[in-house]
């Protein structure tokens, strides 16, 4: 009798799985390390497929790979700010933030890298992938706050509250990931608020923007975990008025 190896099920990959797999293996990697201490051979290895096959579908080399990792990135932190526009503002706002920071915990080394800047991978390119992706934050923000024509200082707040949890996110990874996520978020949620509220003593855009958020706001909600923390705080203060 005669007895047959058995054999393993292959199957060819066809060209947009191969390239998912490839982002896949360099987006792990990013993740871990930054980008200039990444390899095409480290690449090639995580994806269990040999250098010149990296080059075939990459052949601008790291660079080019880079670039597409960023994007992909970029797709998917765009993607954090996509909720549905249903019910009180503020919770929609934390599910937001709690997909963005779970992206910010699993991709930490390489967000730091990407933020920061400062690696030789850096480019204009580069530079702008991000900035697109700041972008299409702070324009669902402002369609959660039901703004079609937003003014001037309206827009600058939300992209200063973009820019304030970017530099938090970067923070908390230096500080351990401390405090726990939980916290902040809803630290990051309230710092919202405050922004919008300071900025509404100043626009009356903004000013009905405010009311019209918190009327729908819940005392149970981040709303009012807030007022209850800051009047303490402001309560003595009437000699201002």
């Amino acid at each position: 009798m005669t007895s047959e190896a058995p054999t393993r099920a292959y199957r060819r990959l066809s060209v947009e799985e191969r390239r998912s797999q490839l982002l896949g293996a360099a987006l792990s990697l990013f993740a871990q390390r930054a980008p200039e201490e990444v390899s095409l051979d480290d690449v090639a290895e995580a994806a269990g497929v040999s250098r010149p096959l990296v080059y075939r579908y990459f052949p601008g080399g790291k660079q080019q790979l880079y670039e597409a990792a960023l994007r992909s990135a970029a797709e998917e932190l765009r993607e954090c700010f996509d909720e549905p526009r249903e019910g009180p503002l503020l919770p929609r706002l934390s599910r937001a933030l709690d997909r963005y920071l779970a992206f910010v915990d699993q991709h930490d080394a390489g967000f730091s890298a990407l933020l920061q800047g400062g690696s030789v991978a850096e480019t204009s390119r580069t530079t702008a992938i991000v900035d697109g992706v700041r972008r299409a934050a702070a324009e669902h923000i402002l369609g959660h706050l039901g703004v079609e024509e937003p003014g001037t200082r309206l827009r600058m707040t939300v992209r200063m509250w973009i820019t304030a949890v970017e530099a938090a996110s970067l923070i908390w990874l230096d500080e351990d990931k401390q405090p726990p996520v939980g916290e902040l978020r809803d630290w990051l949620v309230e710092q919202f608020v405050a922004c919008l509220v300071a900025t509404a003593g100043r626009d009356a855009q903004t000013a009905a923007v405010v009311r019209a958020a918190l009327a729908l706001e819940s005392a149970e909600g981040p709303a009012g975990t807030l007022v209850r923390g800051v009047l303490p705080v402001v309560g003595d203060a009437g000699h201002l008025l």
